[in-house]
C-alpha cells in the first residue's frame, strides 16, 4: 500500500513550519514542466520559458508566507506564472541596448572608478567570507568552471532543482551582506 499523496496546500505549511526543503521539492516537481509549458506558450522561446520557470519558483519560494489559500495552490501559481511572464516580455518590449566601444568606455571611466572599484570588492570579498566552504565551492563550479547545473548536481548527487535553489539562496546571502555592508 503506498503513502497517501499531500495535498499542495499540506506541503507548504509543512514546508512552513518545518523549513524542509523536500516539502517545497515536491510541489517543485509537480509543476515545473507546467510552468514551464505556460511560459513557452507565452515567449515561444525554450530558454526564456526555462529561465523564467526558475525564477518563478524562487519568487513563490520566498511568497510563500503569502498564499492564504483563497484559491489552490496551482491558481495562485499559475497566476504568479503568468504576471511573471508578462512583466518579463513587457519589460524586454521597453530595454533596448548600446553597445559602448573601448574608445568609448575610457572617455566614460574615470580616475574615481578604480578606487571605487577597489571599495566594492574589499565589500564583495567581505561578504563572501560569511558563507560556507560547500557554498563556495557550488559557486566556484557554477561560475568559476562553468559547469552547468546538471553536471553540479551529478556531483553533489542531487536535483537541478536543488542545485538551482541552492545557488540563488547564496547568491542572495551575498546580496544580503554586501548591501548591509555597504550601508553601514
Amino acid at each position: 500500500m503506498t503513502a497517501p499523496v499531500a495535498k499542495d496546500e499540506d506541503l507548504i505549511r509543512m514546508y512552513l513550519s518545518t523549513h524542509k526543503n523536500k516539502y517545497f521539492e515536491t510541489l517543485y516537481q509537480r509543476y515545473a514542466n507546467k510552468v514551464f509549458r505556460r511560459c513557452y506558450s507565452l515567449t515561444k522561446c525554450s530558454a526564456k520559458a526555462e529561465d523564467y520557470t526558475h525564477d518563478i519558483f524562487i519568487r513563490v519560494h520566498s511568497n510563500l508566507t503569502n498564499f492564504k489559500e483563497r484559491s489552490t495552490f496551482s491558481t495562485w501559481l499559475y497566476s504568479i506564472s503568468y504576471n511573471y511572464c508578462m512583466d518579463q516580455i513587457r519589460q524586454g518590449n521597453r530595454l533596448t541596448t548600446v553597445t559602448i566601444d573601448d574608445e568609448m568606455a575610457h572617455l566614460i571611466a574615470d580616475e574615481s572608478d578604480s578606487d571605487q572599484h577597489e571599495d566594492q570588492l574589499q565589500t564583495l570579498t567581505l561578504a563572501i567570507q560569511t558563507i560556507t566552504n560547500e557554498e563556495v565551492k557550488m559557486l566556484r563550479l557554477k561560475y568559476e568552471h562553468d559547469l552547468d547545473i546538471k553536471e553540479i548536481a551529478r556531483r553533489y548527487n542531487l536535483k537541478d532543482s536543488a542545485v538551482k535553489m541552492r545557488l540563488k539562496r547564496t547568491r542572495d546571502k551575498i546580496r544580503d551582506q554586501y548591501t548591509y555592508r555597504l550601508n553601514i
